[in-house]
């Protein structure tokens, strides 16, 4: 008799660091690791400043290392850490680079929301780490730098969002000559279906409805603009090595079909699941393995239709914008998203009209002298100008 397939193939353990463990994508880690305890060990732990939470998820999987950003929370993690626990405690900016690059971690994940993660994420890169990325900002404003940094130490970057998560899964490796187009779904957004004197009054509590997403307040609202599809964009273009016009967009209200890749042939191949981060997050950290979980399957006589439908590009101007800082590159992308992450806070906070969100980012864009194939210290430079040009604008 043949061996089984387990002899065969043993599962293998990936060892895992979140950055930004006690966020929405944080919590799904943890949920994939509860899931798998025999195939995702988590070895490091880091939050911005929720001590609470992160002591919660240390005291279960018991990481070697912590790492907490606002250094006055640690006294109150220490407290919480269970009798007997003492993990390695990280602070500051610099911890989260340490933690990034530390031996025992296969994979970094980065869930960070904003530019802190991108530090964290090329050290991870120069320490040898293959990197699990659910931050868009890391590959929007150094998509290019991120990418060949990847190259130069063979690690492997793995997308975590859904779409790009499902592209990935799609390609299987195939090259991108043999691809015509990357087809990204979005739901639509709250407003998909609203008039323009609907969208141009739109509150802060509408814009956080989202019809199929549970996420924090900043992607819900970019999911409400479709700047979020806009930076997914970006970031295909960079992850699979393929021009911004060969990136399109299609709107898909269930939220079942993740993306899509149409090949040369003509083609089609589609990723679909239910709308969960479990699903990509476990993909991503398992890779290249298949693992059984005890999520829901898909039960397609339930499901009865899938729609879709072209987005309403005159409408959610997000699309084009972000379209033009892919196609354009250098520090323009890290301007379209610095410019929307102030534009979005003043929406939130200060009640900025919604439709000036847009506006706000073109505005700041038109102004930019764009640096191409930046280093990282222009991008950064590019980012701050940004926000300062952009809270002018806002106001």
């Amino acid at each position: 008799m043949p061996p089984s397939p387990a002899i065969l193939h043993p599962p293998s353990s990936r060892s895992v660091v979140v950055l930004g463990a006690t966020g929405s994508i944080g919590e799904s880690a943890a949920k994939v690791a509860r899931d798998l305890p025999d195939r995702v060990r988590l070895v490091g732990l880091a939050a911005h400043r929720n001590a609470a939470g992160l002591a919660a998820q240390a005291n279960e999987f018991r990481p070697a290392a912590l790492c907490l950003v606002d250094e006055s929370k640690i006294p109150e993690l220490r407290a919480l850490l269970a009798p007997g626990y003492a993990p390695e405690i990280l602070a500051g900016e610099g911890g989260l680079v340490e933690i990034s690059a530390r031996g025992e971690a296969d994979v970094v994940l980065v869930a960070i929301v904003g530019t802190g993660g991108l530090r964290p994420a090329l050290a991870a890169i120069g320490a040898g780490r293959d990197l699990a990325v659910a931050s868009k900002e890391i590959l929007v404003m150094a998509g290019e730098a991120v990418m060949r940094a990847a190259a130069k130490k063979g690690v492997r970057v793995l997308p975590v969002d859904s779409e790009h998560n499902a592209i990935f899964q799609c390609l299987e490796g195939r090259d991108s000559a043999t691809v015509r187009r990357l087809i990204l779904t979005a739901s639509g957004g709250p407003f998909r279906r609203s008039s323009a004197e609907e969208i141009a009054a739109a509150t802060p509590a509408q814009a956080l409805r989202h019809p199929t997403w549970t996420m924090g307040a900043k992607i819900t609202v970019d999911s409400a603009t479709l700047f979020n599809k806009g930076l997914e964009m970006i970031e295909a273009r960079w992850l699979f090595d393929v021009p911004m016009d060969r990136v399109e967009v299609v709107v898909h209200p269930q939220s079942i079909v993740h993306s899509m890749v149409e090949f040369i042939d003509g083609s089609v191949l589609a990723q679909l699941s239910h709308s969960d981060m479990c699903f990509p997050i476990q993909y991503a950290v398992c890779w290249p393995e298949r693992v059984p979980n005890r999520l829901p399957p898909l039960d397609f006589a339930k499901l009865a239709r899938l729609d879709f439908e072209a987005p309403r590009r005159a409408a959610f101007p997000a699309l084009d914008l972000a379209a033009r800082a892919g196609a354009e590159g250098g520090t323009l992308p890290a301007v379209l998203n610095a410019a929307n992450e102030v534009a979005v806070e003043a929406f939130l906070q200060r009640g900025l009209p919604f439709p000036r969100i847009w506006e706000t980012v073109a505005h700041t864009m038109d102004a930019h002298a764009v640096v191409p194939h930046a280093p990282l210290e222009a991008i950064l430079e590019a980012d701050a100008w940004a926000r300062r040009h952009a809270a002018g604008i806002a106001g």
